[in-house]
């Protein structure tokens, strides 16, 4: 449970208006957390940047809500009765409609382990309560300004090794055969195609994939770079760990390299 009057005093003239969402229609934001005054405050906040936010309050009402609104981002609690967040999580990633949907975790389960467990199942951020509200909406303006960033002029198809993504279509294949990416891991593997035999510190990455430009645990970074690596199969060793340093994609296979 978040400390309520740590946020609920901040008036919404001092949270950053979301001026990327405004640009074109309303950005869609689903709110699921047992705690009526929670999803009260965030939508209130949300609402008052432009954005279209419904709320949820029942944790297995709120997957078929995700399912007919389709939102552009998903705020979700972890501890929930019936389901919990990280269920609702691996639903959402099953679904193929909202699969790439971005999710923020905002949840009193602060420890390490939490977060790292919160990242293995498939959110874009994760968030601790108590909470602030300025700090909540700044990472939803970083998540959903990724999406508005995309160039049309970049190329749209990209290729490394076995390795093959389709930007227009957000779509990934190694061997031939799709695999399931959530929207960071997308923007990861892209940008380290991209930039492919250049080494990318984690800091770089951060701000980059993530859109952070304040410093944040290097760890994030450490935990998706694994996730990439175990979809890829045998293409994983492409991702080269640059000790002390960061990653970088390259365009021959370790054994490759080695003899």
């Amino acid at each position: 449970m978040g400390d309520i009057g740590e946020f609920s005093s901040l008036g919404v003239s001092e949270v950053p208006m979301l001026s990327s969402m405004s640009e074109h229609r309303p950005k869609k934001i689903l709110v699921v957390d047992d705690e009526p005054d929670v999803t009260d405050l965030v939508a209130y906040h949300l609402r008052a940047n432009g954005c279209q936010v419904q709320t949820a309050t029942n944790a297995s009402s709120s997957i078929g809500l995700a399912r007919s609104m389709l939102p552009d981002l998903v705020i979700l609690d972890i501890m929930m009765p019936e389901l919990n967040g990280t269920q609702i999580c691996r639903i959402l990633r099953a679904d193929p409609k909202l699969k790439n949907v971005p999710i923020i975790f905002l949840t009193a389960r602060a420890e390490e382990s939490d977060r790292i467990a919160g990242f293995e199942v498939g959110c874009d951020d994760y968030v601790c309560k108590p909470f602030s509200i300025k700090e909540l909406v700044l990472r939803v303006q970083s998540i959903l300004r990724r999406a508005v960033d995309e160039s049309p002029d970049q190329t749209h198809r990209l290729q490394v090794g076995q390795i093959v993504i389709d930007v227009d279509r957000h779509e990934a294949t190694v061997h031939g055969r799709p695999i399931e990416l959530t929207a960071t891991e997308f923007k990861l593997l892209r940008l380290l195609m991209e930039r492919r035999g250049r080494v990318q510190t984690r800091e770089h990455l951060l701000i980059n994939v993530w859109n952070y430009e304040t410093e944040i645990e290097t760890r994030t970074v450490d935990t998706h770079i694994r996730r990439l690596r175990e979809k890829l199969g045998g293409e994983a060793d492409r991702i080269e760990t640059i000790r002390g340093v960061g990653y970088r994609m390259s365009e021959r296979k370790a054994e490759a390299c080695s003899t």
